[in-house]
């Protein structure tokens, strides 16, 4: 059964960076997909990136693109999102995801873990 653990948020200023991290176990990827969402109060939990693991193609939610860059470690089974230029708009608890394809789509996702809160102050 794989497992993914989020770390890496906490508080940043409007402008700043941090870069969030997503440790799989349980098996080695060599396929597949991983994906970043994310979830604010009162909202509906919306896709923020994803990366291919094979062929590192990637797709970015068009609220992020330029600013955000998702990236993975095949040899510590880890992806990342490095978000510069935060908002405050983009204050949410963000989730990693793992699937067999990739996706924009949450349902093609089968492995979440359990997020980890940013907040971005203004």
């Amino acid at each position: 059964q794989v497992q993914l653990v989020e770390s890496g948020g906490g508080l940043v200023q409007a402008g700043g960076s941090l870069r969030l991290s997503c440790a799989a176990s349980g098996r080695t990827f060599s396929r597949g997909a991983m994906g970043w969402f994310r979830q604010a109060p009162g909202k509906e939990r919306e896709f923020v990136a994803a990366i291919d693991w094979s062929d590192e193609s990637r797709y970015y939610a068009d609220s992020v693109k330029g600013r955000f860059t998702i990236s993975r470690d095949s040899a510590d089974n880890t992806v990342y999102l490095q978000l510069n230029s935060p908002k405050p708009e983009d204050t949410a608890v963000y989730v990693c995801a793992a699937g067999p394809l990739l996706s924009t789509t949450a349902w093609a996702y089968t492995e979440w873990g359990h997020g980890t809160q940013v907040t971005v102050s203004s």
